[in-house]
């Protein structure tokens, strides 16, 4: 799994999800085989790959043993282009014709994500740059605040606001809120609990960390630590 600014990026089986919603726009490949989408309404769609809009309810009925789940910050350059046509549709059919076209001229051998640029803005404010240090060191203490962190890099709360959309494409709480579920996830692939995982990514407790997991992934925190080493032994 790799986890960078505005973008999630797993590869290995796709377990079933009940239904949720995130605010992340969600690509879901099949490596082989077929998964089932499902929307809101009830209606269930066989596919190869499905492009998911933010903030839509969905579920996966039937998962597949090898794949590649991608998930884009709604906020970013990279989600806002996947969904320029597709808008917020509920509709699971859109869902899915939009991932056969994105998967249309994708070899056996890619990964989707691979293709996507590392770096759509150049950090280029001084103060945001030292912001994205300081960060990784904050997020263990616990709560994370715009206001301490300007204070902190010498910037206004709105200056440092307005770096992080225009130079991350990406809003600050959304930011910290990728960077705990990084360190997380590199905790647990580290061979951590989930408790130390959850500690030391700065979450209150192992409640919040299952909380953010459910929302992001529509699993539970042990089925996605399962999945994860299934990943890693496979």
């Amino acid at each position: 799994m790799t986890i960078r600014p505005g973008v999630l990026s797993y590869r290995g089986g796709l377990s079933p999800a009940r239904m949720h919603a995130h605010h992340s726009v969600q690509v879901l490949i099949a490596r082989q085989g077929e998964f089932v989408v499902s929307d809101a309404a009830g209606t269930k769609v066989p596919c190869r790959a499905a492009v998911i809009p933010a903030d839509v309810a969905h579920a996966v009925p039937r998962g597949v043993a090898n794949g590649e789940m991608v998930h884009l910050a709604a906020e970013s350059e990279d989600g806002v282009e996947l969904c320029r046509s597709l808008g917020r549709s509920r509709c699971a059919a859109a869902w899915v014709a939009a991932g056969s076209a994105l998967v249309e001229d994708l070899g056996d051998d890619e990964w989707w994500a691979d293709g996507l640029p590392y770096a759509r803005s150049n950090v280029r404010h001084p103060a945001l740059a030292s912001a994205l240090r300081l960060l990784p060191e904050l997020i263990e203490a616990g709560p994370v605040r715009l206001r301490e962190t300007a204070c902190a890099v010498g910037v206004s709360e709105s200056r440092l606001s307005h770096l992080f959309s225009e130079e991350i494409g990406l809003a600050f709480r959304p930011y910290v809120r990728w960077l705990r579920m990084s360190r997380a996830i590199d905790r647990i692939a580290l061979g951590h609990s989930l408790t130390d995982a959850a500690h030391a990514a700065g979450f209150f407790d192992d409640a919040q960390f299952a909380r953010v997991c459910d929302t992001t992934f529509g699993l539970s925190p042990a089925l996605l630590m399962r999945e994860m080493r299934l990943s890693v032994e496979s």
